[in-house]
């Protein structure tokens, strides 16, 4: 399918998102119409937003919502606060959440969207100013019914907090059901903060006993320490996994004797950085890459296993917290070496999972224990492991490419089933 990417869309991201897609696809033997379908989000807005910032000063901030295919249900997807957030970034995320939400069974479709500003730098009282200007930009596209959003990277519950409550006054009334991870106070979830990494460990457990890896000795190095990447390292641990290193914006730690996480946690709580942790070796993100270990977890941002990079990697087994940390260059080279890979698809659909039960929760009117949502994820994310695992091993394929395939077939079914209006 060899159709060019529209310029607006044109960037690193999409391109390794659509590559991912069109090898799938065709592999797949796609039905033509909808392989073309697919390769487009379905729709796209862009807003500009005036801040008045706390200096006085007004800037002008440009945020995007992108829907890309809401054939299995309404779209559904995070927000993500960063200054290299563009177009393209975003209408790529989208893509990939359709297919991770038809991959593990979710009634939605994909969607994703973004601001380009550096939250790190923005007082509470502009963050504040900034979202509630969004939301009222894309209000027409969300809601309970049709788009969902849900925090990413730059945001979180609060961010979340401040979108209900500006779609509630519009509407009149509360309206919880309109995005996931809030706080609990308002209709958020139990579960729902320590969702991804928690279905992280989950794959990576399952992928270990795949492989026939004992848990006793195994050792991990993860990169990004937010929220993904530090309770990702948290429950690794926990299971008795040695966690080597670990590395946030600024830098890394390196510890071949194992880091005591809950202290590093609190550190970076008190410090707001790594830098200057003092039970550990400082090195570079690129360094914590290369380290030598069990399970390496990349949940920081795209784009961080390249080709020149992915050659000198040690690890037994990469498990994909962030959203498409491998280039499709990078991608082959994992696979020439041998290094399983679970695709982000799979590996860190527990957020999504997670935010659909808190949607659940909110139009039910009625909210679960957390040991019953914790079970709920546990056995979502496993199923859909072993159904990709036995793909890929009946096929002799790739995880990634069992996992798109599957995803494709659920949205092609629905398509087909549907038909083309008008």
């Amino acid at each position: 399918m060899k159709q060019p990417i529209p310029q607006e869309f044109d960037t690193p991201t999409y391109r390794d998102v659509l590559s991912q897609f069109d090898a799938a696809a065709e592999w797949f033997c796609l039905d033509t119409n909808i392989w073309k379908r697919l390769r487009l989000p379905q729709r796209a807005l862009c807003v500009t937003m005036p801040i008045r910032m706390d200096n006085g000063d007004v800037h002008v901030f440009q945020g995007f919502r992108v829907q890309h295919d809401s054939s299995l249900g309404p779209t559904k997807g995070g927000v993500r606060y960063h200054p290299g957030v563009n177009l393209g970034e975003v209408a790529a995320l989208a893509m990939n959440m359709t297919w991770k939400c038809a991959l593990v069974g979710l009634p939605y479709g994909g969607a994703k969207g973004g601001i380009g500003c550096n939250p790190k730098s923005m007082s509470r009282r502009e963050l504040q100013r900034l979202t509630r200007r969004y939301t009222a930009e894309i209000f027409p596209l969300i809601g309970p019914d049709h788009d969902i959003p849900a925090p990413d990277v730059g945001t979180n519950e609060q961010v979340m907090a401040w979108m209900m409550d500006t779609y509630s006054q519009q509407r009149g009334y509360a309206v919880p059901g309109v995005v996931t991870g809030k706080p609990i106070c308002i209709g958020g979830s139990l579960g729902r903060e320590e969702a991804t990494g928690r279905g992280v460990v989950y794959v990576a457990i399952e992928a270990m006993k795949h492989l026939g890896i004992s848990i006793e000795g195994a050792t991990a190095a993860v990169q990004g320490f937010g929220n993904v990447g530090s309770i990702a390292a948290r429950f690794l641990s926990e299971t008795g996994i040695k966690v080597i290193g670990v590395s946030d914006s600024t830098c890394g730690i390196y510890n071949s004797r194992g880091l005591d996480i809950q202290d590093v946690i609190a550190y970076k709580k008190d410090r707001h950085t790594l830098e200057g942790y003092p039970d550990g070796e400082m090195i570079s993100n690129e360094e914590l890459l290369e380290l030598e270990c069990t399970i390496l977890v990349p949940s920081a941002l795209s784009g961080q296993i390249t080709e020149d990079n992915a050659g000198r990697l040690r690890c037994r087994m990469v498990v994909e917290g962030a959203n498409n940390p491998t280039t499709r260059e990078g991608d082959e080279v994992l696979k020439e070496m041998g290094i399983f890979v679970v695709p982000d698809i799979l590996a860190n659909s527990g957020g999504v999972i997670v935010s659909y039960f808190e949607w659940v929760q909110d139009l039910q009117k009625y909210f679960w224990k957390e040991r019953e949502i914790n079970e709920r994820l546990q056995e979502i994310i496993i199923t859909a492991f072993n159904r990709v695992i036995r793909f890929s091993v009946s096929e002799n394929i790739v995880m990634r490419r069992a996992s798109m395939s599957i995803a494709i077939k659920r949205l092609a079914d629905a398509h087909l089933a549907r038909g083309l209006y008008p």
